[in-house]
């Protein structure tokens, strides 16, 4: 439980920085840390966390990266 929060602490102190960031990064960084924390807590509960993060964060990279081509198709920045 440990590790999850400080995964959770540095994925905020990392997010923090985000100004200067295009939407695009933005949607792919904060897509890949809510990943990265959501597969954490479910690996833990499988017994293998860091799997669980890894796995999660990509997948939550790709999905940012979806939902900002799909914010692009609509016609929002």
């Amino acid at each position: 439980m440990k590790k999850v929060i400080i995964l959770l602490v540095v994925a905020a102190l990392f997010l923090g920085g985000c100004a200067n960031m295009s939407n695009t990064q933005q949607r792919v960084l904060s897509g890949g840390a809510i990943g990265a924390s959501s597969g954490a807590l479910i690996g833990w509960a499988a017994g293998s966390p860091a799997a669980g993060a890894a796995i999660g964060g990509g997948a939550g990279m790709l999905g940012g990266f979806l939902y900002d081509q799909y914010e692009k198709y609509q016609g929002r920045p």
